[in-house]
């Protein structure tokens, strides 16, 4: 039987302390199988900002240095903030695109903009924080499915530019050499992912970003002649980029980012509670997402952006089986040293941009399947969720196919759509409004999208026919003329001549 955690602390799993030399081990493996995602996010940030490779590599300590503080105050905890369990915490994807639409719309604001807008949706976050479980119905895995696909296709064009050299107006954008050198290290995170050990597989895009860029610099493709430029160590500056500005329209895109953003949190905090066999409740999971936001509002200050809980590091917790939050804790303070080594993220900026985008294909490419298995475990019998899903996508994409869509647009519209996750999400939980949860007007003949769907038949079900068996009057009979059950799909069980059909007549 699973204890509360306010009866009996110290039997909870996650209360383990393994001791210092296995707290280290286990802590930096969290920190190397997260390192490739939270160091992409300012990377692809600083680019779209146009900064030189210095101030990148601020950016990047500044990133690690509020991910290592933000996952002690969660796995550590405060009165009221964090919810005790082994959770990584780092800068979220979910934000990437809102972000690079708010640096590149023509009323943006710049860097100033975009962490005014963080610390000003995550305070707004923190404020809904103990009604959020309220609301979750209107974020369900159709809704968060089509948001984390989007931001993986999203991210496409981002790889893409990096794999023929980032910089538009070099001689050498786009050249063969570039591109070969990106297609090099693609191939080798498909050659790690699949000869390597599990271990070597989960490392395999850092792996590969190492092996490109030693390619690379022998070939004489990769400079780190800024490597040196600048102090070897260093407390972040706060508010290095300027002080933070504060515009409507930002904010209000950045809402619907922190909104996703707490809904995942939601759920791995939910999740890795029930790998490591512990009681979450309502309370210790508004600890948790409080704890996110908290950390989201102070990131900005350091030059950061939202912090969210890692999925990946909750799928190592299953994987190695160990439960320990002091684990964790160590590899927060792994985060904080290296985020004080500004040299550190000058490193990283050095490698060369077809690398990047080499490995930002497969790394982005995750995101956008991630979302894709949300989506597959949605149901679309008897519903319109396929046009909800048709609807929302193609909207999402209209920023991707066409990033002038907007242009003409009012300056407040076109920092929210310009995004092409803002405009996904905002489509998705309208049209879950209007379709699941609005049932006035809706048509009792089925739409073509839900008909067609399930006209579908699995090979499974046909199997199951024998000679003879027929259908009348939407009963199914076998050749004497006898009634075979039919099982219909919300029904448990059943073995045998009963069977599933996906249609209800």
């Amino acid at each position: 039987m699973t204890t509360s955690p306010s009866t009996s602390p110290a039997r909870r799993p996650e209360d383990e302390n393994l001791g210092v030399g296995a707290n280290l081990a286990y802590g930096l493996q969290h920190v190397l199988t997260m390192y490739g995602g939270i160091v992409a996010v300012p990377l692809i940030l600083g680019q779209a900002a146009g900064l030189a490779p210095a101030e990148i590599g601020l950016l990047i300590a500044a990133s690690l240095f509020a991910g290592g503080l933000a996952t002690l105050l969660q796995t550590l905890g405060l009165p009221f903030f964090g919810c005790q369990l082994p959770l990584v915490q780092g800068v979220s994807f979910a934000g990437v695109a809102t972000m690079g639409a708010i640096l590149g719309s023509q009323n943006g604001g710049g860097m100033p903009a975009v962490l005014g807008a963080v610390m000003a949706a995550s305070l707004i976050g923190l404020l809904i924080t103990p009604v959020f479980s309220r609301i979750t119905r209107f974020f369900p895995p159709l809704v968060t499915g089509i948001v984390i696909t989007t931001i993986g296709l999203t991210l496409m064009p981002v790889a893409a530019r990096w794999v023929m050299g980032g910089n538009s107006a070099a001689a050498d954008f786009g050249s063969m050499a570039n591109v070969g050198l990106a297609a090099l290290t693609f191939a080798i995170v498909l050659l790690l992912s699949k000869l390597g050990s599990a271990s070597i597989s989960r490392l395999s895009i850092l792996l590969a970003m190492v092996a490109g860029t030693l390619i690379a610099w022998a070939l004489g493709m990769a400079d780190f002649s800024t490597v040196g430029d600048g102090p070897l160590l260093a407390f972040p500056t706060p508010f290095h980029f300027g002080l933070p500005t504060f515009h409507i329209a930002a904010i209000l895109s950045m809402c619907i980012v922190i909104m996703v953003t707490l809904v995942e949190t939601s759920a791995d905090i939910l999740a890795v509670g029930e790998i490591i066999d512990t009681k979450v409740d309502s309370r210790r999971l508004g600890d948790g997402l409080r704890a996110d936001m908290a950390s989201s509002i102070l990131a900005p200050i350091f030059g950061s952006f939202t912090q969210s809980a890692f999925a990946q590091n909750v799928g190592l917790v299953a994987v190695t089986g160990v439960k320990s939050r002091y684990v964790v804790a160590t590899g927060g303070l792994i985060l904080v040293v290296l985020g004080l080594l500004p040299i550190m993220g000058r490193v990283i900026a050095a490698v060369p941009t077809p690398v990047l985008g080499g490995a930002g294909i497969v790394l982005f490419g995750t995101v956008a399947a991630s979302g894709i298995r949300t989506l597959s475990k949605v149901s679309y019998t008897n519903n319109v969720n396929l046009i909800i899903v048709a609807a929302s996508l193609g909207f999402g994409m209209i920023p991707i196919a066409a990033p002038t869509f907007y242009h003409q647009f009012p300056g407040w519209f076109e920092t929210i759509f310009h995004s092409g996750i803002s405009s996904a999400a905002i489509m998705a939980i309208v049209l879950n409004l209007i379709f699941n949860h609005l049932k006035t007007g809706n048509s009792d003949q089925q739409s073509v999208f839900a008909a067609g769907y399930e006209r579908t038949i699995q090979y499974s079900d046909i199997s199951q026919l024998r000679d003879g068996d027929y259908f009348k009057d939407g009963k199914l009979f076998d050749a004497e003329g006898h009634e075979v059950p039919v099982k219909n799909e919300a029904e448990p069980g059943a073995r045998g001549r009963r069977r599933k059909v996906v249609a209800e007549h």
